[in-house]
Formats: C-alpha cells, sequence, structure tokens
C-alpha cells in the first residue's frame, strides 16, 4: 500500500499536494426529497473515503439527513478521516476542538450536533478518542459505517457526552449492507471494489486500519457500475488499497475475476466511456491486466503504480517485495502493451537507512522511467508500523533536501510531458465547472486536468480539446467540436487515435 493511495485526488490542478480535501455534500442533493436535517461530512485524504463518505451520505439519508456545504447549524458532523499524512491524528483532534464551539451554538438554541469521527484514525484511535475528545458522539471504524443509522440512534438516546464506539472487522460484507440506490456521482466516479490490504509494508499503517484484502463480487461491481452509468456517469475510477489485488467472485459462483477480466466486462456496459484504477502494487500486476492495457479502448492510458525507492536495499526494508529492475521490466511490458502508456508514482524519501547512494538510485529510477505525475513524500514514522522503531532514522535536514532534488526532477518530467501535448487535439470528459464564468475542467485520457471556455451544456460530454497551453500541474485548450461523441464509440475512436500520438 502506497501513501498515494490514501492522499487526495481531486482536484489536482489546484490542490493536488494537500493533506486533505474537503467532501461537499452540497452538492448531491437529492431535490425529490424534503429532508429536514442537515449533513456536513468533511472528507481527509484518499479517493477511497471519498467513496466512503459518498455511501455514508447515502446510509443517513432514510434518517432526514440532507447535504449541507457548511458545519454551522448542521444536525450531524462527521469527519473522514486518514492516517497517511503526518501527525494526521493530531490534527483531527485539533479540528474537533474547532468544531466544540459550532456543538455549543447549536445546543444554546436548544438543538444538538452529533459529531462522528470515521475512517482509519477513528480505527487507529478508538478508545483514546473518545477520552481526549468528549464531545465526540460516535468512533466508526472504515469498515463499520454501514451501521451508522443504528449508531445515531444509540447516540441520541445516550445523550451528550458518553460516546459509542465501534471499529470492528465484522464478519457481514458492509457492501451487502448498504443501500443499492445512491445519489449520482457525476461525469466522473469512484467505485470500490477492493479493500485492505496483506502486503505489510514496514511504513504502512493500512493492513491495521483497513484489515484484510477483501474483493466485492463481480456481479456487485458490474451491477454498481451499471446504475452509475444510468445516472449519468461517463467515467468510474476503480478503487482499493490494492486495486490489482482484486480477485472477486464471478457471477455464477465458480472461480473469480482478476481486474484485468473486470475492466473487459465493464468496458461491455453501454454508455461507460473510460475506466481508470487506483492504486496498484508491482506484484499483482499480472498477464491479464497487461492485456487488458493493450486491448480495452476504455481502459485509459494512464497508470499509478507506485515504486517508493530505486534502492533495493531500501526496497527490501519496506518489504516491498520487489526489485528496482523488477519494477522496470513491469514498465516495459506495460509499454510494449500499450505505447502510449503515461506513468505516474509515488516516492518516500528518508526512509530509515537511507544512504546519499541509496537516493541516487531512486533519482536514477525515475531518470530510466520518466513520470507523467509522481507523488513524493518525506519519510515520517507512524506508530505501530515495524520501520518507526528503527533506529537508523534520517535527519529531517537531509530528507528535506533530498525532496526538494526528487521534486525538481519529477516536476521537470511532468512539465515536459505536459508541454508534448501542445498542439494535439485530445478527448476530453468535462467533468466540472471552473472558478471562472463560462470555465469547464476535464480530464485527458492521461489524467491531466484541462481548462475550456465551454458552455455548461457541454458538462459531462467528452469533447475535442486542441490543447494550446501546458503549466506543471493543468493544460488550458480551445474546444474544437461542439460534441464529438454520438455516443461511447465515436468518442473512443478519436481517443484511441490520440493514444498512439503522445
Amino acid at each position: 500500500m502506497s501513501p498515494r493511495a490514501c492522499d487526495s485526488h481531486e482536484e489536482r490542478d489546484n490542490d493536488s499536494l494537500k493533506p486533505e480535501t474537503w467532501f461537499n455534500t452540497a452538492q448531491r442533493t437529492d431535490t425529490t426529497t424534503a429532508l429536514k436535517k442537515k449533513l456536513y461530512i468533511k472528507t481527509y485524504g484518499c479517493q477511497m473515503n471519498m467513496y466512503d463518505s459518498a455511501r455514508m451520505a447515502d446510509v443517513l439519508a432514510p434518517l432526514g439527513y440532507a447535504p449541507s456545504d457548511s458545519p454551522e447549524g448542521a444536525d450531524m458532523i462527521i469527519l473522514n478521516t486518514c492516517h497517511i499524512r503526518e501527525k494526521a491524528a493530531e490534527k483531527v483532534y485539533s479540528e474537533l476542538g474547532r468544531l466544540r464551539e459550532v456543538q455549543a451554538g447549536k445546543a444554546e438554541t436548544g438543538g444538538r450536533t452529533l459529531i462522528a469521527v470515521a475512517g482509519c484514525v477513528a480505527q487507529a484511535e478508538g478508545e483514546e478518542m473518545l477520552r481526549r475528545a468528549p464531545q465526540v458522539d460516535l468512533v466508526v471504524g472504515p469498515q463499520t459505517y454501514h451501521r451508522l443509522p443504528e449508531l445515531v440512534a444509540r447516540a441520541e438516546r445516550a445523550g451528550p457526552g458518553r460516546g459509542i464506539l465501534d471499529t470492528d472487522f465484522p464478519e457481514e460484507d458492509k457492501f451487502d449492507r448498504l443501500p443499492e440506490e445512491s445519489r449520482p456521482q457525476g461525469p466522473a466516479a469512484f467505485l470500490s471494489i477492493q479493500e485492505g490490504c496483506d502486503k505489510f509494508c514496514t511504513f504502512c499503517v493500512v493492513p491495521y486500519t483497513r484489515g484484510a484484502e477483501y474483493s466485492r463480487p463481480a456481479a456487485d461491481v458490474l451491477a454498481e457500475a451499471r446504475r452509475l452509468v444510468a445516472q449519468g456517469t461517463r467515467e468510474i475510477t476503480l478503487l482499493g488499497q490494492n486495486v490489482n489485488a482484486y480477485h472477486g467472485e464471478v457471477p455464477d459462483g465458480r472461480g473469480d475475476w482478476g481486474l484485468g477480466r473486470l475492466t473487459r466486462e465493464l468496458a461491455e456496459i453501454d454508455g461507460l466511456a473510460r475506466i481508470r484504477y487506483t492504486t496498484s502494487h508491482p506484484r499483482d500486476v499480472d498477464d491479464e491486466l497487461i492485456a487488458a492495457h493493450r486491448d480495452v479502448d476504455a481502459l485509459m492510458p494512464f497508470l499509478h503504480l507506485p515504486v517508493q525507492s530505486g534502492s533495493d536495499r531500501i526496497l527490501e526494508a519496506m518489504n516491498r517485495r520487489h526489485t528496482a529492475d523488477t519494477y522496470r521490466r513491469i514498465v516495459d511490458r506495460l509499454r510494449e502493451a500499450q505505447p502510449n502508456l503515461a506513468m505516474a508514482s509515488d516516492f518516500i524519501v528518508g526512509f530509515p537507512g537511507e544512504s546519499d547512494a541509496d537516493f541516487g538510485e531512486t533519482l536514477r529510477l525515475v531518470a530510466d522511467i520518466g513520470f507523467a505525475q509522481a507523488y513524493s513524500f518525506k519519510y515520517s514514522p507512524r506508530p505501530g508500523t515495524p520501520a518507526s522503531t528503527v533506529e537508523t532514522q534520517v535527519p529531517e535536514e537531509v530528507k528535506k533536501e533530498r525532496l526538494a532534488g526528487l521534486q525538481q526532477l519529477l516536476g521537470e518530467q511532468q512539465l515536459a510531458f505536459n508541454h508534448r501535448t501542445v498542439g494535439r487535439r485530445l478527448p476530453v470528459l468535462l467533468d466540472r465547472h471552473g472558478k471562472k464564468p463560462g470555465q469547464l475542467i476535464g480530464r485527458s485520457p492521461y489524467m491531466q486536468s484541462v481548462h475550456v471556455d465551454a458552455p455548461a451544456r457541454l458538462l459531462g460530454r467528452i469533447v475535442d480539446v486542441d490543447i494550446t497551453e501546458a503549466l506543471p500541474n493543468s493544460l488550458h485548450g480551445r474546444v474544437a467540436t461542439a460534441i464529438c461523441e454520438s455516443g461511447a464509440d465515436s468518442a473512443m475512436d478519436n481517443q484511441h487515435v490520440e493514444r498512439a500520438a503522445i
């Protein structure tokens, strides 16, 4: 499991390196239902958490909770937390201190604001959170949020100051307990297909907070994908802590499918134009998945494959179970299957015991591969992980210097990749409004943010865009055609040409 998999993904053009992202439930209001209670959710970290936040809103909707874009006046506030970033728990406690005032203000008017903490920090802190933050009414782990309706009822009966804890790893599958119906996610949606991790990298808390690897049955994944497409989704990103470790039970109950086979089946859904997946582990890149990158046009030519280090000695200390050359060979095979594949990765600098020579090996690997995007971090100890107890910690000044050098190289590669798109015509899925009037933002096949001036009627469409300018984290362009698709096929034909052009 990589740090990137529990890091913020949207909006990458402005917020790609921020430690948290706000999940604005106000954008998901169901206007057909008259709901009276206000629900505010703040989401930290990864795409999985964003998906979970959306499902929490779905679970609580039958109780009368409607989305709110502000914690002030809310009847319930949920902090859906991530444990990957440094001092993650302390940041949550700091936020809880601010929310105490919101809670007190509601009480002064005779109301009550329930505060819940969910996600990986909740799982890790458990009873300690209820002790340190008595204003918290609920502490819910990432595997038990489907129980929120019952837990909310218990919290309402118990009254303030009697927090309820549920951080079990239940035997029942939480996905079986979630409502089938969900609010539309929009043109681009997340779909969780796998959770947990069995890799036990020595720097990572995920196996302890998310549990063992679990794959959803393929029929359930396909059914949810069809529902999303029926609601207007054109692009689905498949999520998992180790998403390419997916091995979902097949519809007839005999055997299972890997991620490569699943993408082929998803590509058959009428109206689903684009498929992505994140995040992956090199150990789980198999022949079937490589072949899917060759054969499935809907599978975008962009792959986030964390490597963490270019030094075999450090990779062994991390328990990554691959070498730098193994990673190189995997990338070579992927690019042989799909010559225009854009690569992204994660890097940790300053891992305990990392020498100048080890760091040099990382720089060499970056130069050898060439990345369109990458995420890099200074190592910071996570309580309870094996690496946190190693005595040979790298001084902070050294980590800072190495990170600056690595990020300079990665930034140069990303900008160079973006510049290679200038003058090209790319199919772009316009999925959200920009900050300027009349501006829409979308994603290229290579996961680049693309800004265009375009009418709102094109929102949710895949359009041809002539790229006119490249910036470090985004592109600018002009809409070349009003709508380049009468259905998914024409957009994909256009897209396939560009996959071989950059």
